[in-house]
């Protein structure tokens, strides 16, 4: 909720690291008048606005959010936010799906994400699985695309996690966490000024869990393990009375178990060389904001993340010698990552508008590098399989926001961005492809009074096409193409009830061309197994179409209710199968025909608080290539907590009834005891999790 009135607000800002008014944290303060509603504030964009005055669909989690979940990781937060899924097929996930759109998995191919991740102004996109909730200040979930602000990275849209700036003053805190599953967490906050012009922040958090699978062959149950640190340090200086630089280190040391697929569909494992999943990033980012110029701010960002990524499985999920018939493999990917980029923007200042002052303006350049090496080993590869695949952007953007008068405003903006790729590897296949690409958007807005908003759009977003680059797949399979997005959109944002009550809501169709779409091509072995080959190709056409509605209602002062619902209609058009066949309106993967999110919070006293939660999506296709579908699910969560000056003790739990339900699904062959008879596979989300949490102030 945006609206808990001031005296609890300011016991629970006294007494814990996280308050439960969502706002951002430097707007909830000691004068908060009692009659205010907290302002939220939206930072992804070129210029931070209120949320509730940004002329777009997109849900901001604030930090008090993310605790009253409790998540971990970003995947855990998922369901609160409508129209978004995620996809596992790894131990956390890399992959986001907003309005049914966005990859699922990557083996061998480099491929260009539909829903990019941002994280301190460090691009992770595609390597999101080190999305840490630790000491993160806010989480901005942008729905749709985002052609002119992030380019091909966000074609279906883009998640921007901030974490907590350096304080002026000096603050500590530790957050003690333990739950079953062997579950241990332990985070430390330091923050405050070292000098007039300099303040700093150090936070790190360790986590370990078993995780929620029982390998029954080798009598283990940490098989499917996390181990996960995490380190950010920030330093906010101001050198100059102009000059203002940002500066982040970010390291993040995941060494996960992979090991999450069973024969039987269950919990219970049979593999005897269990998986894994590592990755080991450090990145940085520098931002120098430069106002002494009168006309423009001038604003670069820089940026740069090295990742050592680690994946690997079990392909056969069992135990050498489980059936005649058997087989045994594993299938191991080591990936070096690397990404830079630079961005310099000139965003006007007050008074310098162009056309007689109506029109605020943005215009600046963008640059990109990935470098990305691969090393496969593979039991049925004679040698290790390597590859190196590199890729440079360019960029040019301007924005305009005009004031048409003083209710309506006009909003125009265009980003023009080429991409040259250079791919080689042992297989003797190299290619350099090359794409110029144009996004954009007309968003006009009517402000009705000074808590009503209403707005159409018209929004074009892009991502780059690429090569397949397995050795054993046929020619026609190779090369993909761009994909291209139109997105059009009617919204509503208001507050009711003397701002004890507001609503967002938007409707969007939108239509995809040259969709990049994930399927697999299955090469028969000769003792009658199959190699499961992933690969990308363009299906003619699609359409997404729905309704995301955000709400929440301060009924008294101590009770609050808060909701989302999503809505997707998708479909395909022309896509043709490996095999030859044709596919018509049926529905994309992974994008779920309802999700929902209800949630109450209910304040006893200033010491207790309670929270409960129902979330829900309806079941979906596992991939574009064959028809297995999830079931629908609904999960409970819940928490009590209790407050005192300097200290909070959390009890809570996410999918309180312990209900199964899958986040990856495969069709195909892989059990030798019934003759290798193709079926449903499926990856488990969490079962019931149970934690007690105590955050510390000092």
């Amino acid at each position: 909720m945006k609206t808990v009135k001031t005296p609890i607000a300011l016991a629970l800002l006294l007494s814990s690291p996280v308050s439960l008014a969502q706002s951002a944290p430097e707007q909830l303060t000691s004068q908060v008048d009692e009659q205010s509603v907290e302002v939220i504030t939206v930072h992804a964009d070129y210029r931070s606005k209120s949320l509730q005055k940004t002329a777009s669909s997109l849900t901001v989690l604030s930090a008090e959010d993310i605790a009253l979940r409790s998540g971990q990781n970003l995947e855990e937060l998922t369901g609160a936010v409508a129209n978004v899924n995620f996809s596992s097929g790894s131990q956390r996930a890399r992959y986001y799906q907003i309005r049914g759109i966005g990859e699922r998995s990557q083996f061998q191919e480099p491929i260009n994400p539909s829903v990019g991740i941002i994280i301190d102004d460090i691009d992770f996109s595609a390597i999101g699985s080190v999305a840490s909730t630790f000491d993160m200040a806010q989480v901005e979930v942008l729905k749709g695309p985002q052609g002119t602000r992030f380019g091909a990275n966000a074609m279906a849209g883009l998640i921007y996690m901030s974490s907590n700036d350096p304080s002026d003053t000096f603050e500590s805190a530790i957050k003690l966490t333990a739950g079953n599953y062997g579950s241990l967490g332990t985070g430390l906050v330091v923050s405050g000024p070292a000098t007039d012009n300099v303040s700093y922040r150090l936070s790190a958090e360790k986590y370990q869990s078993d995780g929620f699978i029982d390998n029954t062959y080798l009598g283990r149950d940490n098989t499917n393990n996390r181990d996960e640190l995490s380190i950010r340090s920030k330093l906010a200086i101001q050198a100059s009375e102009y000059l203002a630089i940002d500066l982040a280190l970010l390291h993040f040391d995941f060494d996960n178990g992979y090991d999450a697929f069973s024969l039987d569909n269950t919990r219970q494992t049979l593999s005897d060389q269990p998986g894994f999943d590592q990755q080991k990033t450090t990145a940085m980012s520098a931002k120098f904001t430069y106002s002494k110029i009168e006309a423009f701010q001038v604003v670069s960002v820089l940026s740069h993340a090295n990742s050592d990524l680690a994946y690997g499985y079990d392909e056969d999920w069992a135990y050498d010698g489980i059936h005649p018939y058997g087989y045994s493999s594993t299938d191991h990917y080591f990936r070096d990552k690397q990404n830079t980029t630079a961005e310099v923007r000139l965003i006007s200042q007050p008074g310098h508008a162009l056309f007689s002052g109506s029109t605020d303006w943005i215009t600046g350049l963008y640059f990109k590098n990935d470098k990305e090496d691969l090393q496969r080993q593979y039991t049925y590869l004679d040698n290790d399989f390597t590859s190196e695949f590199s890729a440079t952007t360019l960029a040019f953007f301007a924005e305009f926001d005009t004031e048409l008068n003083d209710r309506l405003r006009l909003t125009t903006g265009f980003r023009v961005e080429q991409r040259d790729s250079d791919y080689d590897n042992s297989g003797s296949l190299a290619f350099s492809p090359k794409d110029t690409m144009l996004g954009g958007k007309l968003v006009l807005s009517y402000q009705v009074n000074d808590e009503d908003l209403l707005y159409t759009s018209i929004n074009r977003g892009f991502k780059a096409g690429s090569v397949n680059t397995s050795g054993s797949l046929p020619d026609e399979l190779r090369e993909f193409d761009p994909e291209y997005l139109w997105n059009v959109e009617l919204g509503y944002k208001a507050s009711f009830l003397d701002d004890s009550a507001y609503l967002r809501a938007a409707i969007f169709y939108m239509s995809r061309d040259d969709i990049q779409i994930s399927s697999y091509h299955l090469e028969q072995r000769d003792d009658g197994s199959a190699e499961f080959i992933s690969y990308w190709d363009n299906a003619a056409k699609g359409y997404n179409q729905g309704l995301e509605l955000e709400g929440g209602w301060s009924l008294t002062d101590n009770f609050e209710l808060y909701a989302a619902l999503g809505l997707i209609s998708s479909e395909f058009k022309d896509y043709i199968y490996a095999d030859g066949t044709k596919e018509n309106g049926r529905d994309q993967a992974h994008a779920p025909s309802y999700q929902f999110n209800l949630g109450a919070n209910y304040f006893v006293n200033e010491q207790w608080q309670f929270n409960l939660s129902v979330e829900g999506k309806d079941a979906f296709y596992f991939s574009a290539s064959h028809s297995e579908k999830s079931a629908n699910m609904t999960l409970l969560n819940g928490s009590v907590s209790y407050l005192q000056d300097n200290w909070q003790l959390k009890l809570w739990a996410r999918n309180m009834l312990d209900e199964d339900y899958a986040t990856r699904g495969f069709y195909f062959g892989n059990d030798p005891r019934d003759n290798y008879t193709s079926k449903a596979y499926v990856q488990f989300g969490e079962p019931a999790v149970i934690g007690l949490s105590l955050d510390y102030q000092f």
